[in-house]
């Protein structure tokens, strides 16, 4: 079994688009999206917990 399967695996999933959608949509430069990206692509749990805590964040509305 993998490390992330089952529940927990399609949880994961779920945050890490979250993660990367929100990535896409911020009015960072295109450098740093990619590397906020790369981050959570690498470290699924890890990095999307650090770009939650210290990523761009979208204008208010």
């Amino acid at each position: 079994m993998g490390r992330y399967s089952g529940l927990g695996g399609l949880i994961l999933l779920a945050i890490d688009v979250y993660a990367i959608l929100h990535i896409a949509k911020c009015n960072e430069s295109t450098g740093k999206k990619v590397a906020w990206i790369v981050l959570v692509l690498a470290l699924p749990l890890v990095g999307a917990v650090i770009w939650y805590f210290f990523g761009p964040r979208s204008p208010a509305p």
